[in-house]
C-alpha cells in the first residue's frame, strides 16, 4: 500500500453502539468513519493504522468466535 494513502487514515479511537457494540473511529481524508469490526476489510488502510491493542482485541474476538 502506498504511503500516501496511509498518511490520509488516523485512527482516533473507539465508540461504543446503543446496542453495546465496539465501533473502531478514523479519519479518513479529513472526515470521520465509524467502522464496525467486520467491515475493517472494505475500507483499505484502517486496520492497518489501529494500534496494537485493538488488533489483539479483534484477534481475540476471533478466536472467540472461531471457538463456538
Amino acid at each position: 500500500m502506498p504511503e500516501d494513502f496511509r498518511k490520509m487514515i488516523k485512527y482516533l479511537g473507539t465508540k461504543k453502539t446503543d446496542q453495546g457494540g465496539t465501533v473502531y473511529v478514523f479519519l479518513i481524508n479529513g472526515q470521520e468513519k465509524h467502522v464496525n469490526e467486520g467491515a475493517l476489510k472494505q475500507y483499505p488502510g484502517c486496520y492497518e493504522a489501529l494500534p496494537e491493542s485493538a488488533k489483539a482485541r479483534i484477534a481475540a474476538n476471533r478466536k472467540w468466535l472461531q471457538s463456538l
